[in-house]
This record gives C-alpha cells, structure tokens and sequence, in this order.
C-alpha cells in the first residue's frame, strides 16, 4: 500500500444502531464520509445539504443500503430559522435526534487587506454561528427527551467539525482559522455547560484532508511532496479517516469523553519543522 494510500478499515455495523444522526454539509467531502460512516454503524441518517440535491439523495441511497433511514434535508445552516426548522422535521420524521455533527463549512481566502467584510462574516456565520445554531436545537432536543438507556448512555451526542487550524495560525486565511479558534472555544463551554445533563460534546479536527476544496494541495505530485513535509505520518487523509473518528466519538464506547477536540492530522499539530532542531 502507498504511504498516502488512507486504509479504509471496519466500522462495527451496530456500534450506532436505534441511533439518529443529523450531518450537515453532508453531500460531499468529509460530511459524506461521515454520513456513510455513521449510517454503516448503523444509526439513521439526516443528510444536510445547501446546494447540488441530486449529490446529496446519491448519498442517501448509499445509506439506505445498509439497511438503515436516510433523508436529504436542505438549510443554510447560517440561517437561524432554517436550522430550527430542520431539525422540528427531523424530530418529526424520524422521531427524534442522538448525534449532531455540525461540519458545514467553507473558505473565503484572502490577504488581510484585500478581505473584504463580506469574506470575513460568511465565514463566522457558517463555520461558527452555523454551529452554535445547530448544537442549540440538538440539544433542546437532548433535554426534553433526556437519556434512554436502551439507546446510548448519553442523552445526546454534539460533534463539532474543527480544524487544525483552531491551533496553528494560518497566513492569508484570517477568517478561517479565526472560526475554528472559535469553534474550540465554543465546544468547551457548551461541554462545561451540557455534561451534567449527560449530553457529551466534543470536536474532530482534521488535518490535511484529500477533499474537492483542496484538490490543489495534493493532486499533483510536486504538490503532495510540500504537503508531505508537514504531515510527520507520511500520508495525506482520507474523508473516512474523519468518518471513523465521528462514529467513535458517538459511541458508547467514547461515553467518559468530553470537551475533547479529537485531532486527526497524521502528527501535523506536532510541529514537524521543530523536528530537527528549533
């Protein structure tokens, strides 16, 4: 197998099962893996989306093959009314929620002088307001259903898709980093807040991920060469591998961890130009 060459390895196909899941931003990318990884573990599945439906129901009938629900949803998470609404229609159709995985994101790179404020709020209303608004109707959820045993030790399950970003600054993409240091943030207050009422909330931070938004980071050889330098593992991740920390992070299995940011990043939050010396 290449160094690069992500192992796609083996999600028990019960870990989840009874469970709902809510995934936004979950018709490509690194939200599709997950989708795909939390229905494969068995749990229904909410697949949000705010453009392109026709990716989104291909993700959906991938789903439904593994013998679980799924249903396209769409909503700007940034939109407060829409992300109330959605989460009503799934409490509706499916009966309620479990697992809230808040990954809708996206990037508006510039300089800091030629940011423009339109750049810079877009990427605060999705990144982090669109996760604040979706852990808030989940968890207004949690707690008018409270835990059911038979079900999960947890009366619900927040996972907040950060970056490695809300730790290493990152020139020419203030806005950014600036979202997912709030995420960070974010994540621990509302884990302070929410664990005494047995609602676990936690963060997955990627590292350099193979997905469409960066294809120019890794898709050519000279490319995967300068990206390789900062990823002391060796390889470059797979959406899956992202996939297979969300479905352990929702499990049982993870039910003693809280406020944790989860980082998944073959070592790149180690630094590795200090490798030889700093």
């Amino acid at each position: 197998m290449d160094s690069t060459e992500a192992p796609q390895g083996v999600i028990q196909a019960h870990l989840l099962r009874g469970q709902k899941a809510l995934v936004t931003g979950a018709n490509s990318g690194i939200g599709m893996a997950t989708a795909l990884g939390l229905g494969r573990a068995g749990a229904d599945v909410v697949v949000n989306y705010v453009a392109d439906r026709d990716a989104a129901e291909k993700v959906v009938e991938e789903i439904t093959s593994f013998g679980v629900r799924a249903a396209a949803y769409e909503a700007d998470v940034s939109k407060e009314d829409q992300v109330v609404a959605m989460v009503d229609r799934m409490v509706q159709e499916f009966g309620t929620i479990d697992i809230m995985v808040a990954n809708a994101g996206l990037q508006r790179d510039a300089r800091l002088t030629d940011m423009t404020l339109a750049q810079w709020q877009k990427v605060i209303d999705v990144n982090l307001t669109g996760q604040f608004l979706c852990a808030r109707e989940a968890a207004k959820e949690f707690r008018r259903r409270g835990v059911v045993p038979e079900v999960s030790r947890a009366a619900g399950k927040i996972i907040c898709m950060s970056s490695v970003h809300q730790l290493i600054p990152w020139s020419g993409h203030v806005n950014y980093a600036s979202s997912k240091g709030g995420v960070q943030m974010m994540m621990q207050t509302l884990a302070q807040e929410l664990a005494p009422e047995k609602i676990r909330v936690n963060a997955v931070a990627p590292g350099a991920i193979k997905t469409p938004i960066n294809r120019s980071a890794w898709e050519t050889p000279e490319a995967r060469e300068d990206l390789l330098r900062l990823i002391p593992y060796d390889r470059i991740g797979d959406p899956v591998d992202i996939a297979h920390a969300v479905v352990a992070l929702s499990s049982d299995l993870m039910d003693y961890v809280v406020g944790t940011t989860l980082y998944v990043d073959g070592g790149m939050t180690l630094f590795p130009g200090f490798a030889t010396g700093g």
